[in-house]
């Protein structure tokens, strides 16, 4: 398959990269080119600002989370009918996971999908040293794709001068540089980046954000470097279609063919509170046969009628603490239903509302849900960060064999109730610890899922769903 598409990738975080990233996907859309864009790992904010801000279609891509086939799967069918699909990196270019490996890195995603790379060189301070700095990119890893270089926070008057002398070094061109911006600036938060709709006049300022990379970017040079990239090898057109029951989610199978015959509906929170999702997680749902219901617990005055699940996604509840607690009849009611046997997925900041209370960031506490006992409450540093997997310690919607699920977690907020389903093992560590609260009809915990990392556990919530929808006198309690 023939897509054309282009990796931005850095030597480090806080290189540019998202500021650039959205700069000239704003630059490609102005040109009037159908562009999709994709983050690399498994990071929630930096897609928002891809497609909420830019009015692209951005999705997730995550070679810990998912097989070299189903990626390029993922990409080809989130691609399909764009003109370009630019891809921003994680970390630094070969930064991958444990600290010491490269894999699930932005190289790992270019080498697995076969992509171009242009590697975005922060160049505040360097002169001739960045010729050893890029050099040294390349060189590291012989099949680096690394194609191409933007200068980010260069001097236009130094710029012609260092293009002619890393040209000549380094045998790769130069496309275009970045000057400093002041007034485009992405500021930090706890969780990373601050949400899109918070930074006030965004879309006017990456528009001259743009406006600036059409005269200091070879655009023309970047659609043509994305125009080189091979055709894609994908291996099958659904792989949802094409499990392969002989083989498990560590020998990187294909998801497993499950369709309900009947649709569930699920009540999925969305708001300020709850705001981190995988739109590829709600695809996975809807072709499995899940209607899915939005609401909001901290505006809405009840759940939605005749809901047969819920899922509670993570985001920011503990900047909205006092808005959660007063919605009491919201809360209540969630409490309600899960205990009546709802069944539930909750994790973070989701899986934080359904304690009896939560540590506010101003350092209060409030009232939440009330289904898991205890309180969840703040820490001064990153309580676990980093990549998992989940290895089923008890039985969960029924079932004891889900299969060990690669997961996520990154949080300041921890828990006196953590739970005992699951042990997390952090890879390439000897670290591991218990989590998740598993019953026949709720798993609740901090780490994040990414359903085609392990299709089995959205099936079995499904089926819980189905079979509460199918219980006599279900409806009366709706």
């Amino acid at each position: 398959m023939k897509i054309p598409r282009i990796l931005l990738a850095a030597g480090a975080s806080g290189s540019g990269k998202t500021l650039i990233t959205c700069g000239l996907l704003e630059a490609l859309v102005d040109r009037g080119l159908k562009t999709a864009s994709f983050k690399c790992g498994p990071d929630y904010i930096d897609p928002m600002f891809h497609s909420r801000v830019i009015g692209t279609k951005s999705r997730n891509l995550d070679t810990f989370f998912t097989s070299s086939e189903i990626t390029r799967y993922l990409l080809a069918r989130n691609a399909c009918g764009c003109r370009i699909a630019v891809m921003e990196g994680v970390m630094g270019y070969y930064d991958g996971v444990g600290g010491t490996t490269s894999r699930a890195s932005a190289y790992n995603l270019a080498r697995v999908t076969d992509t171009p790379v242009i590697l975005i060189v922060n160049s505040k301070g360097m002169s001739v040293s960045l010729a050893a700095y890029v050099k040294g990119f390349l060189d590291y890893k012989k099949d680096s794709r690394i194609r191409g270089v933007i200068l980010n926070q260069m001097s236009p008057m130094l710029y012609p001068r260092m293009k002619d002398l890393l040209e000549k070094e380094t045998g790769i061109p130069v496309l275009g540089y970045v000057p400093k911006t002041e007034d485009c600036v992405i500021e930090s938060r706890h969780l990373g980046l601050v949400l899109p709709d918070e930074i006030p006049k965004l879309k006017d300022n990456l528009r001259k954000l743009a406006e600036i990379l059409e005269k200091t970017l070879d655009i023309d040079g970047i659609i043509r470097l994305a125009d080189s990239a091979p055709g894609l090898d994908v291996e099958t057109e659904d792989p949802v279609k094409a499990y392969s029951g002989s083989r498990g989610c560590e020998n990187r199978s294909f998801p497993e063919c499950f369709r309900l015959e009947k649709p569930v509906r699920i009540g999925v929170a969305r708001d300020e509170s709850f705001c981190f999702f995988y739109e590829d997680n709600f695809r996975l749902l809807r072709e499995m046969g899940a209607e899915l219901i939005f609401f909001s617990p901290m505006h809405d005055a009840r759940l939605p009628e005749n809901l047969d699940g819920l899922l509670l996604y993570g985001g920011y509840p503990e900047l909205n603490g006092s808005v959660l607690e007063k919605n009491e009849a919201m809360r209540r009611e969630i409490r309600d239903r899960i205990l009546d046997g709802m069944p539930c997925m909750a994790e973070c900041g989701g899986f934080m509302y359904l304690h009896e209370e939560m540590e506010g960031m101003d350092g209060e506490f409030y009232r939440m849900a009330g289904v898991i006992p205890g309180r969840a409450y703040r820490t001064p540093r990153l309580s676990r960060f980093g990549y998992v997997r989940l290895r089923q310690r008890k039985k969960v919607f029924g079932t004891d064999d889900l299969g060990e699920i690669p997961a996520h977690e990154f949080h300041y907020f921890d828990s006196e109730n953590c739970g005992e389903t699951f042990s997390a093992v952090k890879p390439e560590s000897s670290r591991s610890w218990n989590c998740i609260h598993g019953t026949d009809t709720m798993l609740a915990g901090f780490p994040h899922l990414y359903y085609y990392g392990n299709p089995k556990v959205p099936a079995a919530f499904l089926r819980q769903c189905a079979l509460r929808r199918n219980t006599a006198g279900h409806s009366e309690k709706q």
